[in-house]
């Protein structure tokens, strides 16, 4: 299929003045489309959806469509996808780009999750290079729109290097490279040299992910991996402000009454977007915000049991 407009490349040729591409990774259960919303008003370039099931969309598609529901507000806007069945991945792509209407595909080879390994998708896909491969062609060939994919470091004996040479004739657009193997999940010492090595297998975007929570960190995976860009995860959680602090290059010091503010805020449009289903599922995103402040684990023991968004405003005395 001729390939729609790479907005991947537009950032990258702006990112070549000095500023990087900053993207909120996707995270299975908190990307949804409020807290993307909130990052993208706090300065993050490229937004991901949770990761979406294959099997799902092929099978029983309407709760996960509802999910990858977005604003116009959120584009750059990627929708994630999982699985391990290339028909499967060709009959979502094409449902996807008809229905909900993102801006790119991505496929994960990234997500440790065990629930996720159990289907031969997810981080564990990285280890059969065949099928990998046979996956992302099919998403290619079925799609006119960007495609991309996040990667582990290292899963079993494959490592990013061999699996991008492996895939080297494909028309990828961009990778997030998560600097750990499978083993460390989302802690320990990010490798940083073979996201730089990527660099020599790989001509797109390539974002670096993994141990940023804070302006020092993202300067610092940025010059030891040459990459275009950072994907942040949970750097993030709490803290959606951080991607301000990293386009302005300094820390962003919030007071306590701004950071309640801005949680309120998320509350608000996610009760908008999801009802009152959705004030249950805030309650983690309200114990992140309240991280560090004073009183925090008395707001934290009050904000797993809030039911509305009043119930909220009592406990942060707004």
């Amino acid at each position: 299929m001729k390939k729609s407009q790479d907005f991947y490349q537009k950032l990258k040729n702006s990112s070549r003045g000095g500023q990087a591409i900053l993207a909120l990774a996707p995270m299975a259960g908190v990307t949804d489309s409020a807290f993307r919303q909130i990052c993208k008003k706090f300065g993050a370039d490229i937004v991901y959806s949770e990761m979406a099931s294959v099997n799902a969309l092929v099978f029983n598609p309407q709760k996960t469509l509802e999910m990858l529901k977005f604003s116009r507000f959120e584009r750059p806007y990627i929708v994630q996808l999982f699985g391990s069945d290339s028909k499967h991945f060709i009959q979502a792509t094409k449902l996807i780009q008809k229905i909900i209407k993102p801006d790119g595909i991505d496929i994960n080879f990234g997500c440790p999750v065990k629930k996720v390994a159990k289907q031969g998708a997810g981080a564990v896909l990285m280890n059969d290079l065949k099928l990998s491969k046979e996956i992302i062609k099919s998403v290619i060939d079925s799609t006119d729109l960007p495609v991309s994919i996040k990667l582990r470091s290292k899963v079993g004996k494959i490592d990013a290097i061999k699996f991008l040479d492996n895939i080297k004739d494909l028309d990828i657009k961009a990778i997030i490279i998560h600097g750990r193997i499978l083993n460390q999940g989302h802690s320990g010492p990010v490798d940083c040299k073979i996201i730089k090595k990527a660099r020599d297998y790989f001509d797109g975007v390539i974002l670096a992910n993994g141990g940023i929570k804070d302006y020092e960190s993202a300067q610092e995976l940025l010059n030891k991996t040459k990459a275009d860009g950072i994907g942040i995860g949970q750097g993030a959680l709490g803290r959606p402000w951080i991607f301000e602090e990293i386009k302005k290059g300094k820390l962003k010091i919030k007071s306590r009454e701004d950071i309640l503010k801005i949680a309120l805020e998320h509350a608000k449009l996610v009760k908008k977007i999801k009802g009152e289903q959705g004030i249950i599922e805030m309650r983690k995103h309200l114990c992140w915000y309240v991280q560090g402040l004073s009183g925090a684990r008395k707001i934290r023991a009050e904000a797993v049991k809030v039911k509305s968004i009043q119930d909220i405003e009592k406990i942060f005395n707004l």
